[in-house]
């Protein structure tokens, strides 16, 4: 009875580890270029958290390699809580089938922070493709197997991962041309080079307007702000079709719990707020998300199954 008195002293250097967190700028790591819409979106949470925390958020950008150099970079780092990867789907799910080996563990490497925005995509076809939405897009692509082609940013990609289980699902034969960028792939498009391909929303919305080409249908669960013309896939007759994706954070495996649920409940506060919303992912096109490192880390088993039939359905591999 007389070491009672002792629990509380157990649980003390916890509550004060979170307590003082963070006492020193917080890096975070991002394996894409400066000036994308990762980026920007990081960069703006950053500014948020060094406000409210009153530490200094580094932003790091290490672009390559399908996200695995940032991966990797963070996979190795100490974890302490000072230390984070912002990523998409490919570093968590993807490339474990894309590749025969990794330099990191996507599942025992990583301690799961949460999902922050999901990123939806637009189905585009050319401006003087004959259909105006998917049903006439999948009936025309039936008509004319191995006539059509789509392109992606890269094989192994999110677009052109989307696009194969599309072609999948719909029993489709369309031909794959991969580009460099987003901006090759649409200029062909607007050209009429190109039959078509799922965009980032952001880049490919102000096309739209332009009437420079056609926007089929998005993904998500409701119509873009962007672009509130165009159908979701579930209003244009394809309830379980989904073209999203995700970025969340992550941090080195080992990383204390109260310091990830801190990080992810103030990261989540901010994503959520109007301001931010208004101010970085309306233009965007991302969608805020206010996961929890449990809630992220239930939903990657899912995640992870999904991806390898997206993988198989595309035959891509990066080795």
């Amino acid at each position: 009875m007389k070491k009672f008195w002792l629990l509380p002293l157990l649980f003390f250097p916890l509550a004060a580890l979170s307590q003082q967190y963070p006492s020193k700028p917080v890096r975070i790591v991002v394996p894409y270029t400066a000036g994308g819409p990762a980026d920007l979106l990081v960069r703006g949470l950053g500014q948020k958290l060094t406000d409210s925390w009153g530490q200094q958020i580094v932003v790091e950008n290490k672009p390559g390699a399908n996200e695995i150099i940032a991966a990797q970079d963070i996979a190795r780092s100490p974890a302490d809580g000072y230390h984070y990867l912002l990523a998409s789907d490919a570093v968590f799910s993807l490339n474990g089938f894309l590749y025969s080996r990794l330099p990191y563990d996507p599942v025992k490497d990583f301690a799961p922070v949460g999902r922050i925005v999901t990123a939806n995509l637009m189905l585009v076809v050319r401006p003087d493709f004959p259909a105006s939405g998917v049903k006439e897009l999948i009936d025309y692509a039936r008509k004319n197997p191995g006539k059509l082609n789509y392109g992606s940013v890269g094989a192994g990609g999110v677009n052109h991962l989307a696009f194969a289980w599309f072609n999948t699902l719909n029993g489709l034969e369309m031909q794959h041309v991969p580009y460099k960028g987003l901006v090759q792939g649409l200029q062909d498009i607007m050209t009429s080079r190109l039959d078509t391909m799922f965009a980032v929303i952001g880049g490919a919305a102000p096309l739209l307007k332009a009437g420079k080409l056609k926007g089929l249908a998005v993904s998500g669960q409701a119509r873009n702000a962007l672009i509130p013309e165009v159908p979701t896939f579930t209003e244009a007759g394809l309830p379980n079709f989904d073209a999203s994706f995700y970025f969340a954070l992550a941090a080195p495996a080992g990383t204390p719990r109260e310091l990830l649920d801190k990080f992810a409940a103030e990261s989540g506060k901010i994503v959520t707020s109007a301001e931010f919303k208004e101010k970085y992912l309306a233009n965007l096109g991302f969608e805020a998300v206010r996961d929890t490192p449990q809630q992220f880390a239930a939903f990657l088993p899912k995640d992870r199954e999904l991806a390898a039939k997206k993988v198989k359905a595309s035959g891509a591999k990066l080795d």
